[in-house]
C-alpha cells in the first residue's frame, strides 16, 4: 500500500488557489454564453476558494461560508491586509449569488455578471500574490531560502550605494 504524501498548508493553499482559478474559468464561459446568474454563482465560488486560500496559511476552517467570509472580513479586511473596498465588492457578490440561486424572479444582467467575474477576478490575484508572499517568508524563516535568491537583496552593489559609503 502507498503511503500518503502529507502536505503542509502551504500546499493546501495553492490547491484551493488552482481550485479558485477553476471556478473563475467556469465563470467566463458561462458569462460568455450568456447565463449569467451560473457566472454570479460561479463567481462567488472563486472567491470563497480564494479566501479559504488564504485561511489554510492559518490554519483555519468553517463548516459555514457565512463564518468563513465573516471570519476573513474580521481578520484580513478590517485590518486592511486585503481593501475593504474588496469586502464590500465580496459581501455584493454574496449577495447576488443567493439571489441567482434561490429568488426565482431575480433577473441576472450581462453587466452585473462581469462585475462578478471581475471582483473573482481581482481577488484571486491578490490572494495569489499574498499567499506568494507568505509562502516565501516561511521559507525565509526556515532557511530554505535566501533573501538574495529571493531577489529581495542584490547580491552587487549599485554605483549610489558604493559612492554613499564613501
Amino acid at each position: 500500500m502507498e503511503e500518503a504524501h502529507k502536505g503542509t498548508f502551504a500546499d493546501m493553499a495553492l490547491y484551493k488557489i488552482e481550485r479558485a482559478k477553476d471556478e473563475l474559468d467556469t465563470a467566463k464561459i458561462v458569462l460568455e454564453a450568456q447565463k449569467y446568474k451560473a457566472a454570479n454563482n460561479r463567481a462567488y465560488y472563486a472567491c470563497f476558494h480564494a479566501i479559504t486560500a488564504v485561511l489554510a496559511l492559518e490554519p483555519i476552517a468553517f463548516k459555514k461560508h457565512k463564518d468563513t467570509l465573516a471570519y476573513f472580513n474580521k481578520n484580513y479586511v478590517r485590518t486592511e491586509i486585503f481593501p475593504r473596498e474588496m469586502g464590500r465588492k465580496i459581501s455584493k457578490l454574496e449577495i447576488i449569488r443567493h439571489k441567482s440561486d434561490y429568488d426565482d424572479f431575480y433577473i441576472a444582467s450581462k453587466e452585473e455578471a462581469a462585475e462578478q467575474v471581475t471582483t473573482a477576478e481581482t481577488l484571486i490575484d491578490m490572494i495569489e500574490r499574498y499567499v506568494a508572499q507568505k509562502r516565501l517568508l516561511s521559507e525565509l524563516e526556515k532557511g530554505e531560502t535566501s533573501a538574495e535568491d529571493a531577489g529581495w537583496l542584490s547580491p552587487e552593489k549599485t554605483e549610489e550605494e558604493i559612492s554613499d559609503e564613501s
